[in-house]
C-alpha cells in the first residue's frame, strides 16, 4: 500500500515536471528515495530469531534474548530486550501481531485469541 501512495506522489511531481524548467526533473528523486526506504525497512521472524532491517543495516536477535513487546507512541512496536534496551520493530503494528505470533510459533502471544 505504501508504494501505491508513493506512485500517487510521483504523478503529483509529474505536473511540477512537466510543466516548469528542466531542473525540476530532479523532483523524481524524492518518489525513487521513498521506494527504497519502503523495499529496506522491514522485520523478518522465524522460529528462532526475528531480524530487523533499517535502511543502513540489519540486525537478527534471538526470541530468548527479547523480554517483551512494547507499543508506545512510535507507528511500530518495540522489542524489550533483557539488558534493558529496546529495539524498533518496523511494520510490525497490533493489527500485524497475529502474523508475528504465528511466524514466531508462539513465543509472541496472540491478542485476538
Amino acid at each position: 500500500m505504501a508504494h501505491v501512495a508513493v506512485g500517487f506522489l510521483t504523478l503529483a511531481l509529474l505536473s511540477l515536471v512537466l510543466a516548469g524548467p528542466g531542473w525540476f526533473a530532479l523532483l523524481l528523486v524524492i518518489p525513487v528515495m521513498l521506494s527504497l526506504v519502503i523495499m529496506r525497512y522491514r522485520t523478518t521472524a522465524d522460529r528462532q530469531s526475528v531480524t530487523v532491517r533499517t535502511l543502513l543495516g540489519s540486525q537478527t536477535i534471538r526470541w530468548d534474548a527479547i523480554d517483551g513487546l512494547r507499543f508506545g507512541r512510535r507507528p511500530w512496536a518495540m522489542a524489550c530486550r533483557r539488558d534493558g534496551s529496546e529495539l524498533s520493530l518496523p511494520a510490525v503494528t497490533f493489527a500485524t501481531l497475529p502474523v508475528l505470533a504465528e511466524a514466531s510459533g508462539g513465543k509472541v502471544p496472540n491478542p485476538y485469541n
